[in-house]
């Protein structure tokens, strides 16, 4: 028996990692594609006349363990991954792409779809189900169920191909980033960095056998050496090094691998009648076409750079008091911190004992706590793919009939299940760089039960060591917060339908929850009820939060146009891949990112290569999501902040927004969240006063 093929007998179903070998994968992927196929048959081959409920709830519902498998599977690629493994992934990938066409292109169950589609007025469907139908035909006709067979097969062929190179550029850039490190034997080459990142790096010498210290490309490694490292030589070789992933010429090199990929989407594009791979995307997206992007971007552009140029002036500044005639990038980090310290008297290391992990991790769910009436409990008996892994078993507070001035009355207050939580905190070799929330399964309704999710949070934060608990940076702070939000809009989610559950939204209204929720940290009311010293328990002095809230704008404009920069490029690569038949991947991407540069471009690295959010991930044509998401979050919290920062009100119409994931109109969710449309201005008042 193989035990992906099963219903799970763990608690609440839950992926049982303690007893899946590697060997189980290829054979349960193929009996559950099977399974998968024999589903749509019977729809397909059903006598009866094709309804709303036989064809278009009965495609939704199908395929579910087949979607656990794969949910479990690439999770762990991301997350715990191997050489073997990926070899898996090779093999499972175009599998999996061959299926999803084979369903896409299944002229008679399009045949239903559309029947189902052209007599939609016959049906009284209400809102969830009118959304389904509609994102049921437009997804088949999107994945070229009009087109004839020749076409079809042809689409089926680079739809495969993009899923195997994807999978490789991403193998790549983990591959690369893994093959570099800096092996320093001399303590003065480390003058200036704080004493826990020393003896982070002389742990990671350690683990490899070599005594000294040891510097890595991971983020918890890398982004201190760069920000405290006195040594601008050493900062430069590193900062290099960084900058070559998969950019070196070498067997990790992913220059070519980009062009064959931009080219596929375009092939795929022109294929089912779009002009490029952006009007392909944008058709589904709030922003609808590459125009409006472009000129959301500039816009953007030029209110932000007088505000980026004014910053750069004042690095240099700083930097010529130490003979530094002309600024490099390697150099921005290291003078930033500087020039935090002397306005703000903030650096991250002296900020870092307030903010432990444990306590960092309490403050968040005793947020959902307050605004959604969510409550956390580690679980010891759900298994797990790693012992750094915790599980929490959320439930809901219930509403209840007694009166809530009684005594013990919160303490009777009945709780439902919401979900299981997943977090996943510290770097690992089989890990890859950054930060991300996904699931192992999605919450629907169905036969009266409503089946919850499985959601995980995944980071790349210091370690604990011997003598330090884990301790954050204040940035890091931030980007716990940013994935907790995604995990509330998974946790929270109160659909029927899984296709349309929790994250399941347009791609540029899922960063609201993430990024909406990042404003809390700032908030001196409730950065006071957590940012307490790992030792001494004493809370962060109150000039000290008063900076911190200050400092929410520093180097807003440099941050500012380094979005806009990967958001103009990222368009650019998919609405001019033609330009690349006569350049380089250095020489567009110097092109197109030329006008947010703040410092001199170095030949020798590239960005591309690594930009995994755009040739991996899911962020192809979308990455001005982020900035596009910032004035929705900009404008979410001011309502918040005009009635008050946990107002229940207010809290209640956003975890309405929350739960409704896709069920309808992005734009309209939020007017009915907010009584307007989100304006721009909230944003800019944030970021430039």
């Amino acid at each position: 028996m193989n035990i992906l093929t099963e219903k799970f007998n763990t608690p609440y179903h839950s992926a049982p990692f303690n007893k899946i070998n590697n060997e189980d994968y290829l054979p349960a992927f193929k009996e559950l594609i099977k399974k998968s196929e024999e589903e749509i048959d019977a729809i397909v081959n059903n006598p009866e006349d094709p309804t709303f409920e036989n064809v278009i709830e009965a495609l939704a519902y199908s395929g579910e363990q087949l979607d656990v498998a794969s949910n479990i599977f690439f999770n762990l690629n991301s997350a715990e991954t191997s050489d073997e493994l990926q070899q898996i992934a090779q093999e499972v990938s175009p599998i999996l792409t061959e299926y999803s066409s084979k369903i896409s292109q299944n002229e008679a169950l399009f045949n239903k779809i559309k029947k189902v589609y052209d007599e939609k007025e016959k049906y009284n469907l209400n809102e969830e189900q009118k959304m389904l139908l509609n994102e049921t035909y437009k997804g088949f006709v999107r994945s070229g169920a009009l087109l004839n067979e020749e076409d079809k097969e042809k689409l089926k062929k680079i739809s495969m191909e993009l899923s195997v190179k994807s999978l490789q550029f991403g193998q790549n850039v983990l591959a690369s980033t893994n093959s570099y490190f800096k092996h320093i034997t001399h303590k003065e080459d480390l003058a200036g960095i704080p004493d826990a990142i020393l003896e982070q790096y002389a742990e990671e010498a350690k683990e490899r056998n070599l005594e000294g210290w040891v510097v890595t490309l991971q983020y918890p490694s890398y982004i201190p050496f760069m920000t405290y490292a006195e040594n601008r030589e050493l900062r430069k070789e590193i900062a290099l090094a960084n900058g070559k992933k998969s950019f070196d010429g070498g067997e990790f090199d992913n220059q070519n691998l980009i062009k064959e990929l931009l080219n596929l989407k375009q092939q795929k594009a022109e294929l089912l009648g779009y002009k490029n791979y952006a009007d392909y995307v944008l058709e589904e997206r709030m922003a609808k076409s590459p125009a409006k992007v472009i000129d959301f971007l500039n816009e953007l552009l030029t209110k932000a750079k007088p505000y980026a140029d004014k910053e750069i002036e004042e690095l240099k500044s700083l930097a010529k008091t130490d003979g530094i005639e002309e600024i490099q990038t390697y150099d921005h980090a290291y003078y930033a911190e500087k020039l935090r310290k002397a306005k703000f008297d903030l650096n991250d290391e002296e900020l870092k004992p307030y903010f432990p992990l444990n306590q960092v991790q309490d403050a968040v769910f005793g947020l959902a706590e307050k605004l959604f009436g969510l409550n956390f409990e580690e679980r010891n008996d759900i298994p797990k793919y790693h012992e750094d892994v915790k599980v929490y078993e959320v439930k809901e507070v219930l509403h209840s009939t007694q009166n809530d001035n009684m005594p013990e009355a919160k303490s009777q207050k009945p709780k439902a299940f919401k979900a299981l939580l997943y977090v996943d905190y510290f770097p690992r070799k089989g890990k890859r760089a950054g930060a991300w929330m996904t699931s192992y399964k999605n919450q629907y309704q169905r036969n009266g039960e409503n089946s919850r999710p499985h959601i995980s949070i995944v980071c790349n934060f210091s370690k604990p060591t011997k003598d330090t608990p884990s301790l954050l940076t204040f940035q890091e702070v931030t980007t716990l917060f940013h994935e907790f939000g995604h995990a509330l809009h998974g946790m929270l989610a109160d659909t029927q339908y899984p296709t349309l559950s929790g994250t399941s939204v347009k791609w540029d209204f899922v960063e609201l929850p993430s990024q909406f929720l990042e404003n809390f940290c700032y908030e001196p009311e409730f950065l006071k009820t957590f940012a307490k010293h790992y030792q001494t328990g004493e809370v962060l002095p109150d000039e000290k939060i008063e900076r911190i809230a200050q400092s929410k704008n520093f180097m807003e404009g440099y941050q500012t146009l380094r979005q806009i920069g990967f958001g103009l490029l990222d368009m650019n690569y998919h609405t001019k891949v033609g330009e690349l038949e006569s350049k380089s991947v250095k020489e567009f991407e110097d092109a197109y990112t030329k006008a947010t540069q703040l410092y001199p471009a170095n030949p020798e690295t590239a960005m591309s290569p690594s930009f995994s959010h755009i040739f991996q991930g899911g962020y192809s044509a979308g990455y001005y999501s982020y900035k596009w998401a910032e004035v929705l979050d900009a404008d979410a919290f001011q309502y918040f902040k005009e009635n008050g920062i946990f107002n229940p009100e207010i809290a209640a119409k956003y975890k309405v927004l929350l739960s409704s994931g896709g069920t309808k109109d992005p734009m309209e969710l939020y007017k009915s969240f907010r009584g307007s449309e989100p304006k721009v201005e909230s944003l800019l008042k944030r970021a430039f006063g």
